[in-house]
């Protein structure tokens, strides 16, 4: 078992923190009078941390800047309080762990249900669809898919990054969406479902994930267009390769340009009918219960997380009852 889950860490100074962590993000910086330092994102099951080993020497900047996403490292250093967050400074940086001697549990966060299980809920609403061509549409995405989506993120960081994030995020959007329609008759229950299931499909194309589900870069056709764009170029050609309905095509297109609704966001287009307007709902509420849970897995009741960036820095309250 690790000594130390990031999630146990405190504030001390005085007491020395030596374990393995997966890095998640490396960056040499630029500091103050032309010194560099080394800007890490580290993570393990329980959670994430910023990490600093400052004043590299010339050898450290060589040897430093050949730490990648995905490595898993040993570091010794010191938990404080920067910027009402936790950081760890680093003293020194060891070698790579050994993989025979890895627990991937210890280090890889994954979703808390099984993808097969995920999976299976997915395909069983996509097949109870009464609508033929919406269901044979999003079999079609999801039955060539299913190696990749067994452990593809919904993300490179905040939400849903993890292992099997992206079918856990399609759950319980898909799960509310049930719900919405017994609230809101006048929604069209497969639509809605078809633009769930598929609205994210080509993050699998927007992101490069390794099989642990950890992100180090996004794809240069990811950089270039994004999944919302990707994701209409897909659903067209699908949708004229299987001869579905042109005005069907259209509106499921419409739901994936337009469910992050601002422009900002890259949505160039807003919402113009009501499932459209549902999905992007359904989209933003999983995502900030997903941020809100993560960051106070970790806080005892009664007190508050760290400040949540993708909350507009919020500290959260954890109750006591």
């Amino acid at each position: 078992m690790k000594p130390y889950y990031i999630k146990n860490l405190v504030v001390d100074e005085t007491q020395l923190i030596e374990d393995y962590y997966l890095v998640k993000n490396s960056d040499i910086r630029e500091g103050n009078q032309g010194k560099r330092h080394l800007h890490l994102t580290l993570s393990d099951a329980t959670g994430e941390i910023q990490a600093v080993k400052w004043n590299l020497t010339g050898d450290e900047i060589e040897r430093f800047s050949r730490i990648k996403t995905g490595m898993v490292i040993k570091f010794g250093g010191r938990c404080k309080e920067y910027r009402g967050s936790k950081q760890l400074v680093i003293d020194r940086i060891g070698g790579l762990i050994n993989p025979d001697n890895m627990v991937r549990a210890d280090y890889f966060k994954a979703a808390p249900e099984s993808s097969e299980s995920m999976y299976d809920f997915i395909t069983g609403r996509i097949k109870a669809m009464q609508d033929e061509e919406l269901m044979e549409l999003c079999l079609s995405f999801y039955e060539e898919n299913k190696a990749r989506l067994m452990y593809y993120p919904a993300a490179m960081s905040n939400h849903h990054a993890e292992y099997g994030g992206l079918l856990y995020h399609v759950k319980r959007m898909m799960m509310m969406a049930e719900r919405a329609c017994e609230v809101y008759t006048n929604l069209d229950r497969d639509l809605l479902i078809a633009g769930v299931a598929i609205h994210d499909i080509e993050k699998l194309n927007e992101i490069a994930s390794d099989e642990n589900g950890v992100v180090p870069d996004y794809t240069l056709q990811g950089k270039m267009l994004g999944h919302l764009v990707m994701g209409v170029a897909a659903i067209h050609d699908r949708c004229e390769e299987l001869g579905i309905d042109e005005e069907k095509a259209l509106l499921l297109e419409h739901m994936a340009i337009s469910h992050h609704y601002e422009p900002e966001f890259g949505s160039p287009k807003k919402p113009l009918f009501p499932e459209a307007e549902m999905l992007h709902y359904l989209d933003m509420v999983d995502a900030k219960m997903f941020d809100m849970e993560d960051a106070l897995a970790n806080v005892e009741p009664g007190g508050f997380s760290d400040k949540v960036f993708t909350l507009d820095n919020r500290k959260l309250y954890k109750k006591t009852f």
